[in-house]
């Protein structure tokens, strides 16, 4: 059975002070049956590899470059990252893909630039609301996780993917446990195509998942946790998503 994964992504949120209080609470809540995660902006990255030492608690940013090095002002690299021991990175986030116009090929090269230095991307793929109305989740879907596959070949059994479809994020709208396990086991039937380790693999959700929708969005066969963006700023909220992931 894969162990559920949950991941908070902080977004451009937070302050050395807060997220000071925000990790001694998840701290003193204790150790999870889940594995949990939180990918914190780049500048706070230090302080949180240094809070979370010898916690139970992973770290991880929320892009790479997909350059190794070089002349790309305001860049991080993959090796950046892996010397503040950071254990995942996202790559593609609807965010960026919208607002940095980030393409399905840089998605996959900044996938591959974090599997070289040991990094586990967290590769996000999901439709946007014209998008399900037009009848097109599954191409879209299919075709951003195409260009990782394609990229990655065998290694491809090595990252997480994460579902997240773009009306529901910050929306307070939620894909109904039915609509995203739909499209989980569709990118399940993608991976199994390119990789006899497919079952292995996590494919979490993300978009406005909360304490009180959790657990049943984590009870469908091929969900295995969740990307969660503004509940994680909240201890109390994502303590209870966490628990509910067991």
């Amino acid at each position: 059975m894969r162990r559920k994964l949950v991941i908070g992504n902080w977004k451009m949120n937070g302050s050395r002070v807060a997220n000071a209080e925000l990790l001694a609470a998840l701290k003193e809540a204790g150790p999870s049956v889940a594995e949990v995660a939180v990918c914190a902006p780049a500048p706070y990255l230090a302080d949180v590899a240094l809070s979370l030492q010898g916690a139970s608690i992973s770290w991880g940013a929320q892009d790479c470059s997909a350059f190794e090095s070089g002349a790309y002002t305001g860049e991080v690299s993959a090796s950046m990252l892996a010397e503040f021991g950071c254990r995942y990175v996202l790559v593609g986030h609807s965010e960026r893909r919208a607002f940095h116009a980030e393409s399905d090929q840089l998605v996959a090269d900044k996938a591959k630039a974090a599997l070289a230095h040991k990094l586990t991307p967290v590769v996000c793929v999901g439709e946007t609301l014209a998008e399900r109305e037009a009848g097109q989740t599954e191409a879209v879907v299919k075709r951003q996780l195409s260009a990782v596959i394609h990229t990655l070949a065998h290694c491809i059994s090595q990252v997480v993917v994460a579902y997240e479809p773009v009306w529901a994020i910050g929306t307070g709208k939620t894909a109904s446990p039915e609509q995203a396990q739909a499209v989980h086991a569709l990118l399940r039937a993608q991976l199994k195509a390119a990789t006899e380790k497919a079952g292995e693999m996590k494919i979490l959700y993300g978009g406005s998942v909360k304490a009180d929708n959790a657990a049943t969005l984590f009870a469908q066969p091929d969900i295995d946790g969740g990307l969660i963006g503004g509940a994680a700023l909240k201890a109390a909220d994502f303590t209870a998503i966490c628990r509910a992931a067991a």
